[in-house]
């Protein structure tokens, strides 16, 4: 049972309200065919749209079975809607691209009820409004008549108790419409059937109550209906208004599958926005990855280093042109003009020198002081300590290759020593970081691999794939007469101006060559020997014999790689020469510390084990604070 009690519905616009409904009121039974008639805006449609809730009254009320709506929320408007009205449309809203079975089988979908309940409903429906041969046909394959039959299929697969008809007869011929209104009066013996029409004579010939309604109000009404006179009923059992997630991903589906074109041009044009979004994100991520693997390419280079001693270069600079560039009495000697006064260049040189308290750094940074160990990507500790390499053969007396001895040793001249060592250096071994991960990158390896051990070398090429010709002769690839005749030239090049140049034979080596010879690592506390008689060590680095013996007993170090810079690469970290790992280090400090020569220097701090004299406190002799190592 349905009431309107002083509905009101009116649409207001900026210069204008215009009512729809004027206090309407007005009750309809549950088995009845109203036709509501009037001129166009007297407000039947809008009569419809709100008994169908698809509009929403200013004031009154709309009672259904006795409840009133006033207090609905749109899930409540959602259920009514689903469970109590169909709706039948003059231009019929189907879907023009699925199949009459599929427009009617949409009604349910909604009610989450399963495929096969769907179909077989749906079928039903179309058996009684004449289509049941017509199930596969698409809409634009019927009649007017046809589709607006399919329209009230659909409205009844649900089985409303309320069907609304908005001009279901206004788009049809004469025939047509009586084929439709006799259906919607098969309809209505059932069920309450509102239609909305401007044919008069249709309403009177299938109507059995007909309502007339002027400038939004009930003029007339052929037969009245007071609910207070009628017994109340119980409303059907409420359906739910969900759709399942499968049954709405299948429909999305069907309806991508049924609009290829449109999908293709949609989905075409939205991975060009995703595509450049990509894009724009991809190049932004690209150029801060560069940024930053040059930062930390630059960084693996160039490290920043800290040493015992730093020198304050910016406030020398300014404190010096401060200096040579105007007087002052606090810090130049004389003042009047026939006489000269000195700038204190050497004490503000001093005061620029400052002493860095490593054993306190160490620490700090060892207890991941500031988060340090978050920031950076290696922190190494460097020591001084050069370990002492020789030459394997020792057949013609023991040979230092590190640190390299090689020019003093074949007696070059001092003038020309100091000229060399000036603008080359001649140690090609060095200590290769501890995280090999830093620069590994940055090399090929043409042969073996990088050192893990002790005892392993690699061999770093130049950028052309060479080594040093002071290598040559360190390895043992060419003979040492060669580099005393070298030297040979080279001193009487310093005296006479007639020799002008100095030639050496190229030569090339395999990478099997460059491996193969093999060092000999010496310990530094090792060279020095305790002489009884005197009670003193005295070094032995000038005993030929002495040092023979150590070479031969000295740990063997083998080439077990060779690398050489990329092509791509703009830096590297390796210079050119023979690296050893950290471990060697290691080693020499361990075997130092428990060499008896250190302990009996520990166990007598005040005394020089090597004189037996005491050291002078503050003086040049005095003990290293080997605690700042």
């Amino acid at each position: 049972m349905l009431e309107l009690r002083d509905i009101r519905k009116q649409y207001v616009t900026s210069s204008l309200t215009q009512v729809a409904l004027d206090d309407v009121s007005v009750a309809f039974r549950d088995n009845e065919f109203v036709a509501i008639l009037g001129p166009s805006g007297s407000g039947k449609t809008t009569m419809l749209n709100v008994i169908g809730g698809l509009d929403h009254f200013d004031s009154g009320d709309l009672l259904v079975d006795g409840i009133s709506t006033k207090e609905y929320r749109d899930h409540d408007w959602d259920t009514y809607r689903n469970n109590r009205i169909g709706f039948v449309f003059q231009s019929y809203n189907l879907i023009p691209h699925q199949t009459v079975l599929s427009n009617v089988e949409l009604a349910l979908t909604l009610s989450g009820v399963s495929g096969a309940e769907r179909r077989e409903r749906a079928v039903a429906a179309l058996e009684r409004v004449g289509l049941s041969q017509h199930v596969d046909k698409r809409p634009s394959q019927l009649s007017g008549g046809q589709m607006q039959r399919v329209a009230i299929a659909r409205a009844l697969v649900n089985d409303p108790e309320i069907l609304l008809a908005d001009e279901p007869t206004g788009a049809l011929d004469s025939a047509t419409s009586l084929q439709v209104m006799d259906l919607l009066k098969e309809v209505a013996q059932d069920r309450l059937v509102i239609m909305v029409t401007h044919n008069p004579e249709l309403a009177e010939r299938y109507a059995t109550r007909i309502v007339r309604l002027a400038d939004g109000r009930i003029i007339d009404d052929t037969d009245p209906f007071d609910p207070a006179t009628a017994p109340g009923r119980a409303a059907k059992p409420a359906r739910k208004t969900s759709m399942s997630f499968l049954t709405a991903l299948e429909l999305s589906f069907n309806n991508l599958m049924t609009k290829k074109g449109r999908t293709l041009m949609t989905a075409f044009a939205g991975s060009i926005g995703i595509i450049g979004i990509a894009a724009i994100l991809a190049l932004a991520n690209g150029v801060n990855q560069y940024i930053a693997d040059q930062e930390e390419s630059m960084l693996t280079v160039y490290p920043l280093s800290i040493t015992s001693t730093s020198l304050d270069m910016t406030s020398m600079i300014a404190d010096s042109s401060s200096a040579l560039g105007a007087s002052t009495a606090s810090d130049e000697s004389g003042s009047d003009n026939d006489t000269v006064g000195t700038a204190k260049t050497i004490t503000r040189m001093a005061g620029n020198v400052g002493k860095n308290d490593l054993a306190s750094l160490k620490e700090y940074i060892d207890g991941n002081g500031g988060g340090i160990h978050e920031q950076v990507n290696d922190i190494e500790y460097l020591y001084d300590v050069t370990p002492l390499i020789f030459k394997s053969d020792t057949s013609e007396g023991p040979v230092q290759v590190n640190p390299d001895t090689t020019y003093s040793s074949l007696g070059m001249s001092a003038g020309l020593l100091s000229s060399l060592s000036s603008t080359m250096s001649t140690n090609y071994f060095k200590q290769m970081p501890s995280d090999t991960s830093l620069f590994e990158d940055q090399y090929d390896v043409k042969a073996g691999h990088w050192p893990e051990a002790a005892d392993e070398l690699v061999i770093v090429l130049t950028n052309r794939g060479n080594i040093p010709d002071i290598l040559e002769y360190d390895m043992g690839l060419r003979s040492y007469d060669e580099l005393k005749s070298v030297i040979s030239e080279l001193s009487s090049a310093s005296t006479d101006e007639s020799v002008s140049t100095v030639s050496i034979e190229d030569a090339s080596y395999s990478y099997d060559q460059l491996m193969e010879p093999t060092f000999k690592l010496v310990n530094a506390c090792d060279t020095y020997q305790y002489e009884s008689d005197y009670g003193v060590w005295t070094d032995k680095t000038d005993d030929s014999s002495y040092m023979a013996d150590l070479v031969g007993n000295g740990t063997t170090l083998h080439i077990v790689g060779i690398v050489q810079p990329k092509s791509t690469t703009d830096s590297t970290t390796l210079s050119t020469g023979i690296y050893y790992t950290p471990a060697l280090t290691d080693e020499l400090i361990d075997n130092a510390a428990n060499s008896q020569v250190v302990q009996d220097q520990i166990a007598n701090p005040g005394v020089d084990v090597l004189t037996r004299q005491d050291f002078d406190q503050g003086g040049p002799n005095s003990p290293v604070d080997t605690t700042s190592t």
